[in-house]
């Protein structure tokens, strides 16, 4: 699956896509794949992130992994329905799987980000 060109990505393989301040946050189709079958995923309702620190964790059948946010600011949301359905992020990464929605404190967050391009690029040197 492509990495979509409307969002921008760490080299931790979180991905935010923009709405005016505000930004939605999730995993992307790598990250998801390498962990398997998700079973649990464990993201705050309110509160604040950082930019490139932990904000949560994700569980699969393989491992516990933490996730990063891509950006700082105050959580505004967060996706409910991964309570009780975990596989959407399998399913879905880009989609139905997100995690979470941040108000942006620092909107240069998002400069410090990869393109979908370079995200490419990136998993491609990672992966040799």
């Amino acid at each position: 699956m492509a990495s979509p060109s409307d969002r921008k990505y760490t080299k931790e393989h979180e991905w935010v896509m923009l709405d005016g301040d505000t930004g939605t946050v999730g995993i992307t189709d790598y990250a998801q794949d390498q962990l398997g079958d998700i079973v649990f995923v464990d993201v705050p309702s309110s509160g604040t992130v950082t930019a490139l620190q932990k904000f949560g964790e994700i569980e699969s059948v393989k491992a516990v992994s933490e996730l990063y946010s891509p950006v700082s600011g105050e959580v505004v949301e967060r996706n409910e329905g991964l309570e009780d359905n975990p596989q959407w992020v399998n399913d879905d990464p880009y989609g139905e799987g997100w995690m979470i929605r941040v108000k942006l404190t620092s909107p240069a967050d998002v400069d410090a980000l990869m393109s979908s391009t370079d995200y490419e690029e990136f998993l491609k040197t990672a992966s040799d």
